[in-house]
């Protein structure tokens, strides 16, 4: 704005460094949201002292004694385009002053007139509120610009489908109970100060909604504490604001507010697809031996096969699930309760059907090649690849969590699911033929019916779990165990 006002007299034929050596600032009042103008102390040419104000317009003309109904339509007119008012005015010194304070600013100042701004807002912001509207994130505009000019900006932005507004002075008559109850339907907040922000956050956290506020002035510092996510600007903002924020913007751009949002709830989805693909890992082995143990037939694996199992997965296809890129319609979700657990019921479902199918089909494959009179050995190395490669089908299954995995982009994978399925399968045939593994491990070689049908039960099993989704979906069950 201060570049704008430059710009301007530049454009009049005015020189402003020269009118800086001849006007010497020698002392000033700064903006405070709290009285929201500000004032300065020059020596003139003739060394005359003169009082120079800026700021909301109705705080300037109440200074200078002009009633604002004067101005009414004027400035109506200005905030229907959307643009951003100062008021000026000045006050001649009758003698020399070094310093000033708000008792100068009493009788005498001459109110000069209003300056219209357009701050247009960016395009990236509007893509940003809408994205933040599509995933169930509610924005407020909390500004101490004139109502009018707010509302227009928040109609272009689309905050929402019918902003309304409330003042500063409006909100200060309302009490705590009272702006609970309006806080929700308010979308724009004009006219506001520091203390009015405080009393905002506090007004939606009582709704137990998470709250997250961007501020840059040291009067911001109590709201950004009060937030759930405090979010300071890391080029305007104060030391004050950075230090009580949780989060600061080094761009000072609201689009990355949404897209660390956006990044946060693929981090969260990630972690539940690691903690639903590890814990069936573990469970189906854990299942199929404790049948062993209860009903009394051999052991489908051995200690060290298990180890094996373990080490050869959690180093490659247990890490790159932590890597997974967001799904499609991560933003249009909406926000998961504030007190959701991480193993939701769906999961726990998933867990335990997934632990018992991944038994389920070692089992099978155990008694099938026992049943051709094949020896242990042999039985138990087909129960290790059986597992191994039923993950690597279930990893896919599990790589989309809230859509089917049956697609293009679902089969293909990404480079670091490609690249721990490559180290996989290589471990596994080194552990199945080389004879050092066979020495340790108790393995023999399989001949290849043997792998087909492996990997045919594989694919069976990711059906399976594919249409288990699918089902879920259409009985609208999906929605109500995830949450």
């Amino acid at each position: 704005m201060e570049g704008a006002l430059v710009a301007l007299a530049m454009k009049a034929g005015l020189n402003p460094d020269h009118l800086r050596n001849e006007w010497k600032r020698l002392d000033e009042i700064p903006f405070d949201a709290a009285y929201r103008i500000m004032a300065t102390l020059h020596s003139g040419p003739a060394d005359e002292h003169v009082i120079f104000l800026k700021g909301a317009p109705e705080e300037v003309m109440a200074i200078a004694g002009v009633d604002p109904a004067l101005w009414e339509q004027r400035i109506a007119q200005a905030t229907d385009h959307g643009e951003r008012l100062l008021g000026f005015a000045m006050k001649r010194l009758p003698a020399a002053k070094a310093r000033i304070t708000f008792d100068d600013l009493g009788d005498g100042v001459v109110f000069l007139g209003l300056m219209g701004f357009i701050d247009p807002p960016r395009e990236e912001a509007k893509a940003a509120i809408a994205e933040c509207r599509s995933a169930g994130i509610a924005v407020k505009m909390i500004t101490g610009d004139h109502l009018g000019t707010a509302l227009v900006i928040a109609r272009q932005l689309k905050i929402s489908e019918n902003a309304q507004g409330l003042t500063g002075k409006e909100l200060e008559t309302l009490s705590d109970d009272a702006l609970a109850a309006r806080v929700l339907e308010v979308d724009v907040f004009a006219r506001s100060s520091p203390e009015h922000k405080l009393r905002i956050v506090r007004a939606l956290q009582s709704h137990g909604l998470i709250v997250a506020m961007t501020g840059d002035g040291v009067n911001d510092a109590p709201s950004l504490k009060q937030a759930d996510v405090g979010t300071a600007m890391g080029h305007k903002g104060t030391e004050a604001a950075k230090e009580a924020a949780e989060m600061v913007l080094l761009d000072d751009n609201f689009a990355s507010i949404v897209a660390a949002v956006r990044e946060g709830r693929t981090v969260y989805d990630n972690i539940r697809k690691v903690i639903a693909w590890t814990l069936p890992t573990n469970g189906g082995e854990a299942v199929a031996v404790v049948l062993a143990i209860l009903i009394g037939f051999t052991l489908p694996m051995t200690a060290t096969q298990i180890l094996w199992i373990n080490l050869v997965l959690a180093v490659t296809l247990g890490l790159v699930l932590a890597f997974e890129p967001g799904e499609p319609g991560t933003m249009e979700r909406r926000p998961r309760a504030a007190n959701a657990p991480l193993l939701s019921p769906f999961l726990l479902w998933r867990v335990v059907l997934v632990s018992i199918l991944l038994a389920a089909l070692s089992l099978g494959v155990f008694f099938h090649t026992l049943g051709q009179g094949r020896d242990l050995e042999t039985a138990r190395t087909m129960v290790v690849n059986m597992l191994v490669v039923a993950e690597i089908f279930y990893l896919f299954n599990v790589r989309y969590l809230h859509m089917r995995s049956l697609t293009w982009r679902g089969a293909v994978g990404t480079p670091a699911v490609l690249g721990a399925i490559a180290v996989v399968a290589i471990a596994q045939l080194v552990y199945t033929y080389a004879p050092f593994m066979q020495a340790i491990f108790e393995s023999r070689a399989l001949p290849l019916g043997d792998g087909a049908l492996i990997i045919a039960l594989g694919a069976t099993l990711f059906l399976c779990l594919e249409a288990e989704k699918l089902l879920m979906r259409r009985l609208g069950w999906f929605e109500e165990l995830s949450a």
